[in-house]
């Protein structure tokens, strides 16, 4: 497996400390501001070498940018304009080595919780989810049938020129995997559905993202849903996580506090010959930090990487 940390485009402490901690890979966001122009090589080229040039290579792209992603999911007027920004980002990806995009297809509610506040082991602070405190009139209306026709515009784009220029494609599920969210639907919610959404354009190019708290949340049996995609040669990138509950009622946990047997897990992805990008996600806040980004704070971040670290040195023995 290769250890990758999640990191913004500008240096902060959280570089320091993947640096630190032994990680040499990047998971990275692109810039959210309208000076970065996503098609434009050279703004490209500066985000990687200020990677590069702090010892980290850049490896995975997450989220494909919102700018674009959102009139896609969402098939509005913008759709083709922004389909073709995507594909002229493959050919600077394949320049620059950046092999994998982890996307997803949640349309106007992204990743969504209902609490950041509440309590894991020794008082630290998780997010959770629970169905009946959400909205029911939030959102803006859309069908699943929709969701699955845009899905599938999408990949019949942009999954050929992604062959062209070797960039593997990992969908993420939705997070949390319910349907409707007030009145969003939601489509990949379930192994099932995971299965399809690969399956609509024959690639081997396109594939998933293995959120292991998602599927978990899902109800599926994470062993199963891990072996799945793998005997596809379609598992392209792990988050390592855990949550408590299920899709309707759920917590986030410690990565080693969960219902997961983690060294399971992790032994498995050996077993099967799966080495692709990992990292560590959604971390509970810790005593004294703060809780301004849910999910990402520091110290659980540490202990979390330094438990997976551990656990793929465990299943070298």
């Amino acid at each position: 497996m290769i250890i990758t940390d999640y990191l913004r485009s500008d240096p902060s402490v959280q570089w320091t400390y993947a640096k630190q901690m032994g990680v040499d890979h990047a998971v990275i966001r692109l810039p959210e501001d309208k000076e970065f122009d996503c098609t434009n090589p050279s703004h490209w080229r500066l985000v990687y070498e200020r990677f590069s040039n702090y010892g980290l290579v850049p490896t995975v792209l997450e989220p494909m940018p919102n700018a674009l992603h959102d009139s896609i999911k969402a098939g509005d007027a913008q759709r083709d304009a922004c389909i073709d920004q995507v594909i002229r980002m493959f050919p600077i990806m394949d320049r620059l080595n950046i092999r994998t995009v982890c996307l997803n297809f949640m349309a106007h509610v992204g990743w969504s919780r209902t609490s950041h506040q509440l309590q894991e082991r020794g008082g630290a602070i998780v997010t959770g989810f629970r169905l009946q405190d959400y909205p029911a009139d939030a959102g803006q209306a859309i069908s699943e049938a929709e969701l699955w026709a845009n899905l599938s515009y999408f990949l019949e784009a942009v999954v050929p020129e992604a062959e062209k220029h070797n960039i593997r494609l990992a969908l993420h599920p939705d997070d949390p995997p319910v349907s409707p969210l007030g009145k969003v639907s939601r489509i990949l919610t379930s192994l099932q559905a995971m299965q399809r959404a690969v399956h609509l354009v024959p690639s081997d190019h396109l594939g998933v993202t293995m959120c292991q708290g998602t599927f978990t949340a899902m109800g599926e049996n994470l062993e199963e849903a891990i072996a799945a995609f793998a005997r596809e040669n379609k598992l392209f990138f792990v988050h390592f996580r855990d949550v408590a509950g299920d899709k309707t009622d759920f917590r986030e946990t410690f990565h080693d506090n969960g219902p997961t047997d983690m060294a399971r897990i992790i032994r498995l992805y050996r077993e099967l010959g799966i080495s692709v990008p990992i990292r560590v996600d959604h971390v509970p806040t810790l005593a004294g930090e703060s809780n301004d980004i849910p999910g990402y704070a520091t110290l659980g971040r540490l202990f979390a990487v330094g438990y997976l670290k551990g656990l793929l040195d465990g299943a070298r023995v």
